[in-house]
């Protein structure tokens, strides 16, 4: 395997929308390829590799000459990303919206956390 774009690789394992937002991801700083920055969008990602984004960690297992079914997609990364963080009860902690106001049910998690009948 010598490699495939990374802008076309995010897009054909489908942890980006289009090739042109994954341009974007790219140009913006937002994807790392095996701890570094990715410069630039013609970068080569090979077998191996560890990439990650502001949602997801995974290596590259695979590459695809075109975009095709999710599970072909699937056989091209592992997921690496971490759990998000458990409360006690079992529960995905509460999500911070920055910038948006919590919705009731935010504000009833919050108030049960506070509370300690979480």
């Amino acid at each position: 395997m010598e490699g495939q774009r990374l802008d076309k690789w995010l897009w054909c394992a489908r942890l980006v929308k289009t090739r042109s937002l994954a341009a974007k991801l790219i140009e913006g700083g937002k994807v790392r390829v095996n701890g570094e920055r990715a410069p630039k969008v013609s970068r080569h990602v090979r077998l191996g590799d560890v990439g990650a984004g502001r949602l997801f960690v995974v290596r590259v297992m695979g590459e695809a000459e075109r975009r095709g079914p999710a599970t072909i997609a699937r056989s091209l990364y592992e997921d690496l990303t971490p759990e998000a963080p458990r409360s006690a009860s079992g529960d995905t902690l509460i999500e911070v919206h920055h910038g948006k106001r919590p919705t009731k049910r935010d504000r009833r998690r919050l108030e049960a956390i506070k509370s300690g009948n979480a």
